[in-house]
């Protein structure tokens, strides 16, 4: 199998791993970043999830290593380019590496949380607003890959016009949700419809993206 077809299945697998890992998450009560909850629920939330965490999470490393498969298998084919779509290939690139490098500490943090909740909550409060400044802030990082990747594509007559379009629209609600992370540290964000209709657009555009390199 070629790279790109391999980087191809990457991304498509990173969607479907990720909506059933949110998909159980949310089932067992996992209370994400900016959903509104205090304190005290919150941690009663983790006290009570502390286990159910661990076998979602299993699947979490399945994530980033086929995002990463996809972002390389998208940057050697952007690369042949002119010089400017091979900066824009970087930006994109970049962006990829950060989320997964903020989304590990974003993971680690729930383990953390649903730790100190069952010792008394002590480090709650501390954990709790740092992880949903970290989920905030997260977004400019999706919103880099998703500018980046999509300028060079269009650039290199990989990327439709609608593509196009997805792309710059969900960059910008990204990137817009993602200003208001310092006023998240509470767990509530009145941006956050915006940042769930950019993150949706994301996916939508990473498929159509990978069935766009299982094509070459």
């Amino acid at each position: 199998m070629e790279f790109i077809d391999l980087a191809g299945l990457g991304g498509i697998g990173f969607v479907l791993v990720g909506v059933v890992i949110n998909a159980v998450y949310l089932r067992s009560g996992l209370p994400l970043p900016t959903s509104g909850k205090g304190l005290d629920a919150t941690t009663d939330s983790f006290d009570g999830i502390a286990n159910a965490l661990k076998r979602p999470s299993v699947l979490v490393p399945v994530t980033w290593l086929g995002l990463t498969l996809f972002a390389a298998g998208l940057l050697s084919v952007l690369w042949r380019g002119s010089p400017d779509q091979g900066a824009w290939a970087l930006v994109g690139f970049a962006g990829v590496l950060l989320q997964n490098a903020t989304f590990t500490c974003v993971e680690a943090l729930r383990f953390g949380m649903a730790t100190a909740a069952r010792h008394g909550g002590g480090a709650m409060a501390g954990q709790w607003g740092m992880s949903n400044v970290l989920f905030g802030f997260n977004q400019v990082f999706l919103a880099m890959a998703l500018l980046g990747f999509t300028v060079a594509g269009v650039s290199g007559g990989l990327v439709p016009v609608w593509q196009a379009w997805l792309g710059y629209v969900s960059a910008a609600l990204l990137f817009l949700s993602s200003l208001a992370a310092p006023y998240n540290v509470e767990g509530g964000n009145r941006l956050g419809p915006a940042g769930l209709i950019g993150w949706l657009g994301w996916i939508s555009w990473i498929v159509a993206y990978s069935v766009s390199l299982l094509l070459q």
